[in-house]
Parts: C-alpha cells; sequence; structure tokens
C-alpha cells in the first residue's frame, strides 16, 4: 500500500504546487508595456525609484517587436551613439 501512496503524493503534491504559479501580473507598474506612457515610468520620475523600463525589462523597451530596430533607429535611420 505505501509503494501506492509514495508516487500518488509526489503527484498530488506536483500538481498543488504549480498550480501557485505566475497569475499573469506584473511585479512593477512599469514592466507592462501599457504604462509605458505613463508620467511615473518616464524620467525623471522613474529615475528615482529604478522603475524605468529600461531597467525592468533592458532594451526590448526600445525595441520594435517587428524589426527589432530601436526606436533612435527608427527616427533618425542611425544607431544610436554610446
Amino acid at each position: 500500500m505505501k509503494k501506492i501512496l509514495s508516487p500518488l503524493a509526489v503527484i498530488v503534491l506536483t500538481l498543488m504546487l504549480s498550480a501557485c504559479g505566475y497569475d499573469g501580473s506584473f511585479r512593477y507598474p512599469c514592466q507592462d508595456p501599457a504604462n509605458w506612457e505613463n508620467d511615473e515610468c518616464k524620467p525623471p520620475i522613474c529615475i528615482v525609484n529604478g522603475a524605468c523600463p529600461e531597467d525592468l525589462v533592458g532594451d526590448i523597451a526600445n525595441q520594435d517587436s517587428v524589426s527589432g530596430d530601436t526606436i533612435d533607429e527608427q527616427v533618425t535611420g542611425e544607431e544610436p551613439s554610446e
């Protein structure tokens, strides 16, 4: 009987723990692309608390999802100077 309960317990615990996972929300408001135009997600406000989209999600905040070009490249046609 113990040979049956042990694997069954592992399966039940695995299923229970997997139900506690990701709920689809963002930890910080500025991680959500829908909020990137809000004042709290634009400098200088976001710089103070380190919540700028560039800080939270990396360079993807400045890229076009289709071409991969940065916003600067799309506007000026040149790569941004560093």
